[in-house]
């Protein structure tokens, strides 16, 4: 084992679902408010984070915010989890065939880095048929800034395979400049993939280490992420 390779899953590994939906009926249940979300950019950003953002500028008090954060939690759970069997995720290009690829790989250990709650994130993983895979990750449930997420994650990799992870043989992958940065933030090579929001172009302006236009070239994205 000498790669650690940590994915982002909105817009790296899957994108649809009823993620947004789910998030609103528990923030109407849990504060009573949803805030301006349908002009609000997800993209790159954790769940608490998210939450935050939305209700301060409804004028909701940190305070508040923090005592309500487990419910909120819990009532989107149970939303999503309501939902997401007939409303699944879609996998992005390529992707089945790279991970089953990157799994089979005898020195490769793979791993999360998103701004998913980690209840979230298996929800969303199992109505692609990925949950199994991803044994350690950092999660917006760890913190809330996304620069901390890959050292949460590296820790429980070296815990669960018993190798230290040198900082360049971790690969954060993502679909955002936040994903980028938040790979630079700690060290690690970045991979950023335009199957979200963000261009090839911009994407190029973060300075990742390589910029796929998505993953349908196995092959080639193998060849990358094993450097």
């Amino acid at each position: 084992m000498r790669k650690l390779i940590l994915f982002d899953i909105d817009g790296t590994l899957a994108r649809g679902g009823p993620a947004k939906e789910a998030f609103s009926l528990a923030m109407m249940a849990t504060f009573g408010s949803v805030g301006a979300i349908e002009s609000y950019d997800f993209s790159g950003k954790t769940d608490p984070q998210i939450a935050r953002d939305l209700l301060s500028t409804a004028g909701v008090e940190d305070a508040v915010i923090d005592a309500g954060l487990p419910a909120l939690w819990d009532a989107y759970i149970g939303e999503l989890g309501s939902r997401i069997v007939a409303d699944p995720m879609k996998l992005l290009p390529g992707v089945g065939e790279l991970i089953e690829t990157l799994r089979r790989a005898e020195e490769v250990a793979l791993g999360l880095v998103t701004g998913n709650i980690l209840r979230g994130a298996r929800l969303k993983l199992a109505s692609v048929g990925l949950a199994e895979h991803f044994r350690v990750g950092g999660y917006g449930s760890d913190h809330e800034v996304r620069d901390h997420l890959p050292g949460f994650a590296v820790a429980r990799a070296v815990d669960a395979w018993g190798v230290t992870f040198a900082e360049q043989s971790v690969v954060v992958i993502g679909d955002t400049p936040r994903d980028v940065q938040c790979g630079k933030h700690h060290g690690t090579r970045t991979v950023a993939v335009a199957t979200g929001r963000f261009d090839g172009g911009q994407l190029e302006q973060t300075g990742a280490d390589a910029v796929f236009e998505d993953f349908s070239d196995v092959d080639h994205v193998v060849e990358v992420l094993l450097q």
